[in-house]
């Protein structure tokens, strides 16, 4: 007997053409923005604050291996070494500045310098959000998680005037982003990651 195949009815298959289209669409977005967050994360060092904690470490001298607390001026003070600025700088960077000072005491120092605790890493949301305020975290965060820390944005926010603000080099330094446009999978790099000390405030 032959088998009686249903033709699915045209107004069917476009619905299902459609929301085929979409589900494509929205996966093309989040792995546009997966792709856009990893690429400012590869270029992003941390950069230590006041009140971070670092592991110092010199090796095969355990009278050199140390935890050390960023006081709130951004120095440390280290054997040897004595005091030395840190904040706003890489753990690198402390890293190197260590081993140049230790050279005269002890040639050709193995140093490792790590953050074992962040303290220092502090951004600010106001404005149109349920939760503003302060935020000390231990992790890099970009502009719509900060928004998420917020508790979202009130019924009553400018979303597409959002701005974040910077101190940089002396100076204030303001970004615009509009929210709104990232919710629909648009300009992505507008969802900048976040430095300790800026603000963003949603009108």
């Amino acid at each position: 007997m032959p088998t009686r195949t249903t033709a699915m009815p045209a107004s069917t298959a476009k619905f299902v053409t459609r929301i085929a289209l979409l589900v494509v669409a929205a996966t093309m977005a989040m792995l546009t923005s997966v792709a856009a967050l990893a690429q400012q994360l590869g270029g992003l060092e941390y950069r230590i604050g006041p009140e971070d904690v670092l592991h110092i470490s010199v090796w095969k001298d355990e009278d050199l291996d140390r935890e050390v607390l960023v006081r709130p001026d951004g120095g440390i003070s280290f054997p040897l070494v004595g005091d030395i600025q840190v904040s706003g700088r890489t753990p690198l960077e402390v890293q190197d500045e260590i081993r140049s000072r230790l050279a005269r005491y002890v040639p050709d120092a193995e140093v490792t310098v790590s953050v074992e605790k962040i303290s220092g890493y502090t951004i600010f949301v106001l404005g149109e959000v349920n939760e503003p305020g302060q935020h000390t975290l231990g992790r890099y965060v970009d502009v719509v998680q900060a928004l998420t820390l917020a508790g979202g944005t009130t019924p009553y926010a400018s979303e597409s005037k959002i701005r974040v603000l910077r101190r940089q080099d002396g100076r204030e330094v303001v970004y615009s982003v509009n929210f709104s446009d990232i919710k629909r999978g648009r300009k992505l790099q507008q969802n900048i990651i976040l430095q300790s000390g800026d603000v963003v405030v949603v009108p």
